[in-house]
């Protein structure tokens, strides 16, 4: 358990960091969600790259760009979107599945058979989510919608390839890769179909240096870090702390009032994260050792696991 706990609160940051990203996104930033996605991205790239001082080699080239498209440029897009569609509580909801879809993936692609407690932790949170955010009126914008849910697809594969990929590679620097990568695709599809770039104002700068450092450079190090060690059941859940931190930040900055309903749902999300997480798991398939090493529970005694021979 002590990986677990360790890495925690590492894991943690990123989703808290990205709670903020839909208020933010609405509140203080223009609506050109190519130039968003680029400005976002790009400069995080480049700073990761400034701290690394290492290009990508060999078949990092193109994994850096799938990476790149699955996690930043395509999936920017969507999410900046989605934002701008969608009220934050219909986006939230929807990306609060990940969690699941996560599980999901990481079975399919590196083999962590899920665990049927942090499912029903996972279903308890989204629950409490609903609870949380849904309930008043307003028009659903359908694209909006599917913007969402391609994007949280899009991001589950994504996330669990790198999970993949970065065994043999330091984290910061695969992180810098596909973020550059990201931002460069962007860059020219933004100048074609959205020039000339937005004007922005103080406000909106200080909005996307925020968007920039705190929730893309150093959050997607810390998801990626947690997830390099932690399985992917297991980060996901926490994940479901995104939408608890935009409606904190709700009532932290612009004042929002919680009635007994967004309370009982922010209760059940911080349960279906916390439960299941207190919890070990028992051996289900041949690669549970590896699994359970990669959650901070011990191979049994004598015996070695290859971490890159599950993958």
């Amino acid at each position: 358990m002590e990986d677990i706990r360790r890495w925690m609160p590492v894991a943690a940051i990123a989703p808290i960091a990205w709670g903020s990203t839909y208020f933010v996104t609405r509140e203080f930033l223009p609506d050109e969600p190519l130039w968003g996605a680029a400005i976002r991205a790009l400069p995080a790239g480049l700073i990761l790259l400034a701290l690394v001082r290492r290009m990508p080699r060999g078949s990092w080239w193109w994994k850096s760009f799938v990476l790149g498209t699955l996690n930043v440029g395509a999936f920017f897009v969507l999410v900046y979107a989605a934002a701008q569609l969608l009220p934050a509580s219909i986006a939230s909801t929807i990306m609060a599945f990940s969690p699941v879809t996560l599980a999901l993936v990481a079975w399919l692609l590196v083999h962590e058979r899920p665990n049927i407690a942090r499912l029903a932790g996972a279903a308890i949170g989204v629950a409490g989510v609903a609870l949380m955010l849904l309930g008043g009126g307003g028009t659903i914008n359908m694209t909006g919608v599917l913007a969402s849910i391609a994007a949280m697809i899009m991001s589950s594969f994504g996330f669990i390839l790198a999970k993949r990929w970065n065994q043999d590679v330091d984290v910061l620097a695969s992180t810098a890769w596909q973020l550059a990568a990201g931002g460069l695709m962007l860059l020219p599809v933004a100048a074609l179909l959205e020039w000339p770039p937005p004007t922005v104002d103080g406000q909106a700068v200080v909005a996307y240096a925020y968007l920039t450092l705190i929730a893309t450079a150093l959050a997607y190090v810390t998801w990626f870090s947690a997830l390099k060690h932690l399985r992917g059941d297991t980060v996901g859940l926490i994940g479901l702390l995104n939408p608890v931190a935009g409606v904190l930040l709700g009532v932290l900055v612009a004042g929002d009032v919680l009635g007994p309903r967004q309370w009982a749902g922010l209760t059940l999300v911080l349960v279906g994260i916390a439960a299941p997480l207190a919890f070990r798991r028992s051996p289900t398939s041949p690669l549970t050792a590896a699994a359970r090493s990669a959650d901070g529970v011990p191979a049994s005694s004598g015996q070695r696991v290859h971490r890159r021979g599950v993958f």
